[in-house]
């Protein structure tokens, strides 16, 4: 699923303003997002978003993992950092 309207609203831009970014008429945004955008389109909206493509997406990407040390047991954790 699609995060691109959370993301609009984050960001702080309103529908149109966002679709004029994207080089689209608002209904075509809705019309787009409604559909099965092509990665072209996908590619511009994380552009205008500022964010990388993967985030356009709810793909619950893991931040934070785990390993156990070698020499002890002990759990280690990792965390990605964002850019």
């Amino acid at each position: 699923m699609l995060r691109v309207y959370e993301l609009i609203k984050e960001k702080g831009f309103t529908q149109e303003e966002f679709a004029a970014k994207v080089g689209v008429t608002r209904s075509s945004l809705i019309k787009t997002l409604s559909g099965n955008p092509s990665i072209g389109t996908l590619q511009r909206m994380s552009d205008a978003l500022g964010v990388d493509f993967l985030d356009l997406f709810n793909d619950k990407r893991e931040k934070q993992t785990s390993i156990n040390c070698p020499s002890c047991g002990a759990e280690i954790i990792i965390e990605a950092k964002e850019k």
